[in-house]
């Protein structure tokens, strides 16, 4: 294994610079994000060319019989802005009369709850709530969720396992999770061409439209201490997820990780 991959297997959840422990991890990324809220969703569209938003309609396309049923209740875990939580409720498909899909978004950082919130109400789509609240202690029943996704967000924790044991309790027997996350592309030309961009440019650009240089130096560092995709589907299934599996996109820029809770 290389020295990457060794940080990566031994590291219990992200550490900003500066944190060493989970609590002042916590609160870092909880901070960063609060202050570039307001720049968020440009510099996403823009830093990915808008293939964030493609991905996020692949993800909810991908559980589109979950969405069908009127009875389903689905969660966004660390939604930001409510970008995925808004892809999920548009492929919603209820019919005439029936009631409309639970759907709910959580977050810790509250700027980023308030813009969510404006965006759906800006959208119309009432049927959409969104609670404070941190992805490692969930304010919900066990068994409450059909579905339980992540976009972008899952790799922020503190506590990897502490948070796959989180989603786990608060899925439904049979309920569904998906975490879509950044990944390191294994083709050599590709994957430099991705470090330099991630390394170099992203970062430069996103310091200066956000005007906060340490949240787009730590984007890059974050997904290369992040557990491999075989690594966290591991950890996943330490976890008690069946049917665990994860599909590389794009290249393998990013990669979809599955599974279900035991029915």
């Amino acid at each position: 294994m290389s020295p990457s991959g060794s940080t990566r297997a031994r590291l219990s959840g992200t550490r900003p610079a500066g944190t060493d422990d989970e609590t002042a991890a916590s609160r870092r990324v909880r901070e960063m994000f609060s202050r570039i809220a307001p720049r968020y969703d440009l510099l996403n569209h823009l830093l990915s060319l808008r293939f964030d938003v493609i991905w996020r309609k692949r993800l909810a396309r991908r559980f589109a019989a979950i969405l069908a049923r009127p009875d389903a209740r689905v969660l966004d875990v660390c939604c930001g802005t409510g970008d995925l939580a808004l892809a999920l409720a548009d492929a919603t498909t209820v019919s005439a009369g029936s009631e409309p899909v639970r759907m709910l978004g959580a977050d810790f950082a509250h700027p980023m709850l308030a813009r969510a919130r404006e965006k759906a109400a800006g959208s119309g789509r009432r049927r959409l709530e969104f609670v404070e609240a941190d992805a490692l202690s969930l304010p919900f029943a066990d068994a409450t969720f059909d579905l339980a996704a992540t976009a972008f967000g899952f790799r922020n924790l503190a506590n990897y396992a502490a948070g796959l044991r989180e989603l786990r309790r608060i899925l439904a027997p049979g309920g569904s999770v998906a975490i879509l996350e950044f990944a390191q592309p294994r083709g050599a030309l590709f994957r430099n061409l991705f470090r330099l961009y991630f390394h170099r440019v992203l970062p430069a650009v996103g310091a200066v439209v956000s005007g906060n240089a340490q949240a787009y130096s730590y984007l890059p560092e974050s997904v290369a201490r992040f557990p491999s995709p075989g690594e966290l589907a591991e950890l996943m299934e330490r976890n008690d997820f069946c049917e665990v599996a994860f599909e590389p996109w794009t290249a393998g820029i990013v990669t979809l990780h599955t599974g279900r809770a035991p029915a």
